[in-house]
């Protein structure tokens, strides 16, 4: 089955998930990655994350992993280049930028073979003659170069009265017509420079 591995840092706790080619999800064929648990099948708790931001999706034809960028008010970055519009294919030491919070995709598996023909191997046979596979060459991570995090001040838009309010406030809500801020639209207000 095909997969990947995706590994970031929430509200200081490391987390890890993996994402399979046709995982149940909120939007089938894909997960979305966002603040609002209504919408999101990976939810963050980060304010400079929209509500709804990226979704990870497999390409059968191409037969890799894409993201989809879903808000273009607040571009991801991914490897160190704004994702506007589109899709973008991802691999394994590739890092994503949701506002200010880091993903890294840590392992990507791509299957070739159809699953129907995949026996377990029987782990008493060896056979001396036929070849080992090779070893795949492990990325370690700290000599990996990341590009700094986006600089910016965001705020969060809200839904009902489309005000924008510090992003403090998500769990306290609008200072002006008190609608929850969890649903609310993460917009980069002003980039520092």
């Amino acid at each position: 089955m095909n997969a990947l591995t995706l590994k970031w840092n929430d509200a200081g706790q490391n987390k890890t998930q993996n994402i399979y080619e046709q995982q149940p999800s909120k939007n089938p064929g894909t997960v979305r990655i966002g603040r609002d648990p209504l919408r999101c099948d990976i939810v963050v708790s980060n304010p400079t994350v929209s509500g709804l931001h990226v979704e990870i999706f497999f390409h059968t034809q191409q037969q890799r992993f894409l993201i989809r960028n879903l808000r273009s008010q607040n571009p991801p970055l991914v490897d160190g280049q704004q994702l506007v519009q589109g899709e973008r294919p991802l691999s394994e030491g590739s890092v994503i930028y949701l506002g200010q919070m880091q993903l890294q995709v840590t392992a990507i598996v791509i299957n070739s073979i159809p699953a129907t023909i995949l026996t377990p191997p029987h782990p008493s046979v060896t056979n001396p003659h036929l070849p080992t596979p090779p070893q795949q060459p492990q990325i370690n991570p700290r000599h990996h170069h990341h590009q700094p995090a986006p600089q910016g001040v965001y705020g969060l838009e809200c839904p009902k009265c489309h005000r924008i309010s510090p992003a403090e406030n998500l769990q306290i809500g609008c200072p002006w017509c008190g609608t929850s801020l969890a649903a609310a639209v993460s917009v980069l207000v002003a980039p520092s420079n």
